[in-house]
């Protein structure tokens, strides 16, 4: 597969010839030939023991200028997507991107903590953004179509048409609702923001790289 197209290329398993298990919440394995085994790529801010949480969704720090109940990390320098995870900028949209390749070839995930499940919320709506983005539509067309999906009624865990109440605890009250709401809210503006730019890199796309993913399903599973 080629990787020319894309400015934050990372290395994607080669699943010719495996078997992926289908079990959603067990240790995501790949059974290749003599039981070689490759783990799902997780969140770098488990680490991160101080982040508050609601249910058991964290709410993580955001560069964003999108007002809301996430913690604002300092703008960047320089425009550039690609974002080091050293940078004090760095926040749980890029790693939700750069991770978004890999992850989204697994057919199950072990969540080992709150972060995980941001990255799992994430990467199941970068997949529903790219099946808004048509390969004739020009960068105004799919900026528009990525923020009404950004600003589109979404279900939050506890609502009973979010697919994924199993691991997802409910908030404990109306306030706690209406924050977390706010904040994956923020969530959803800025990976449409940034997927965006990785779609129409110099206003020029979309990718077909990216596109090539539209018909991938993380976990067999959609928001």
């Amino acid at each position: 597969m080629e990787l020319g197209d894309s400015t934050d290329d990372i290395p994607l398993p080669n699943l010719q010839g495996q078997l992926v298990s289908l079990c959603l919440f067990e240790r995501p394995t790949i059974q290749f030939f003599d039981a070689f085994k490759m783990p799902a790529y997780h969140s770098i801010f488990l680490e991160d023991r101080d982040v508050p949480v609601i249910g058991n969704f964290p709410i993580l720090p955001l560069r964003t200028r999108t007002r809301g109940p996430a913690y604002t990390l300092p703008p960047l320098n320089i425009d550039d997507i690609d974002v080091s995870p050293e940078s004090e900028s760095y926040d749980c949209v890029d790693e939700i991107l750069s991770l978004f390749r890999a992850n989204v070839l697994f057919r199950n995930f072990e969540i080992n903590g709150p972060a995980d499940r941001m990255l799992i919320y994430g990467t199941l709506f970068i997949s529903d953004c790219l099946g808004k983005v048509k390969p004739t539509m020009t960068a105004r067309e799919a900026e528009k179509a990525l923020t009404n999906a950004a600003l589109d009624n979404f279900s939050i865990p506890g609502d009973v048409s979010f697919p994924l109440n199993q691991a997802f605890e409910p908030p404990r009250d109306r306030q706690d609702a209406e924050t977390l709401r706010q904040f994956i809210s923020q969530v959803r503006q800025e990976i449409a923001i940034r997927l965006h730019a990785r779609l129409y890199p110099g206003g020029v796309g979309p990718s077909k790289f990216w596109l090539s993913f539209t018909k991938r399903k993380f976990m067999g599973k959609s928001l």
